[in-house]
């Protein structure tokens, strides 16, 4: 039977997914779910905040609430899909479901790729060059990043997501993930895809190392523009922004360079599952609290926020 024929044949495909139906999964998963709702919580607050707040309205906060609905949307594709496929027991994805999953994933992965690069260019601007941030980091020129943002992301999630569903596939539909993430699903693909992981992997790299680079770079121009400070105040104020962004930055590359950019030849089903897990679960959930926790502006516009409702006016 030729792979043409075969292809024909898979109108849906099966998820493994992350756990068995074990207590210890059970509680593995309760984990994950909270994980889940604090994302969405802590995300969704932090888009609040930055619209209902005028002192948050500044190119930084515009890219942060950018950085909180894409991490939204990020969890919002793999979270609920896997929950429901392990209270109900089922694991069918559609092929078309299938599809839309990897372009969703890629879209937005390929986004905060390019969107973390631009607020660490902002930063750079704001701290080595004050005098002409305004007119550099114009409200055009925003907007303009985070549409080349969407772009490159979309571009990229509809290439691999049809090259990757034209291969035809074999027999077996299993696939041993808890979602459709491309690696994963050639495997079970019966034609030859070394030459399209070839091209995946040079891709990657130009999505990973080429935003990755442009962050280094800023980084390395604000360090030795902090260095050269006089104020002690600016510096542990730059310091404290900077990090922040460095954690978010080290944590999401770290995940995706280890998926995307390590030779296939080192990858197993186990391993890529549980990086996978950290940066579609983990990496949404602690972005807010990085940037919240550390932030001044931000836990002032929460108090106030909080001094708002009605409840805190009655304990006030």
């Amino acid at each position: 039977m030729d792979g043409a024929g075969n292809q024909t044949l898979i109108s849906h495909f099966v998820l493994l997914g992350l756990f068995t139906r074990s207590p210890l999964h059970l509680l593995l998963f309760s984990l994950i779910m909270a994980m889940f709702l604090v994302a969405l919580s802590g995300n969704g607050l932090m888009v609040l905040l930055i619209h209902m707040d005028s002192r948050l309205h500044s190119p930084m906060y515009f890219f942060l609430r950018w950085l909180s609905l894409m991490d939204l949307m990020l969890v919002s594709t793999i979270m609920p899909r896997m929950a429901v496929d392990f209270l109900l027991g089922g694991s069918s994805i559609s092929f078309t479901g299938c599809g839309l999953q990897i372009l969703f994933f890629l879209t937005l992965l390929g986004d905060e790729c390019f969107l973390l690069a631009f607020m660490a260019y902002d930063r750079y601007v704001a701290i080595s060059k004050p005098l002409r941030y305004s007119a550099v980091m114009s409200r055009w020129v925003c907007w303009l990043m985070v549409a080349g943002s969407w772009l490159f992301g979309l571009v990229d999630g509809l290439i691999q997501a049809v090259f990757t569903l034209t291969f035809p596939f074999c027999s077996s539909r299993e696939i041993d993930h808890f979602f459709c993430e491309v690696p994963a699903v050639l495997k079970l693909a019966c034609a030859d895809t070394s030459l399209y992981e070839s091209m995946i992997y040079v891709c990657c790299v130009m999505m990973l190392l080429l935003p990755f680079s442009v962050i280094s770079a800023s980084y390395l121009r604000i360090l030795v523009a902090v260095l050269h400070m006089h104020s002690v105040e600016g510096r542990k104020k730059a310091f404290a922004t900077c990090s922040s962004h460095m954690v978010v930055v080290s944590l999401f590359y770290g995940a995706a360079m280890i998926t995307y950019i390590r030779p296939q030849a080192y990858h197993s089903s186990k391993q890529d599952k549980v990086v996978s897990a950290f940066y579609t679960m983990v990496t949404p959930m602690l972005n807010p609290l990085i940037y919240s926790l550390r932030n001044k502006e931000v836990t002032g516009a929460l108090k106030k926020l909080l001094g708002r409702c009605p409840c805190g006016r009655e304990q006030g």
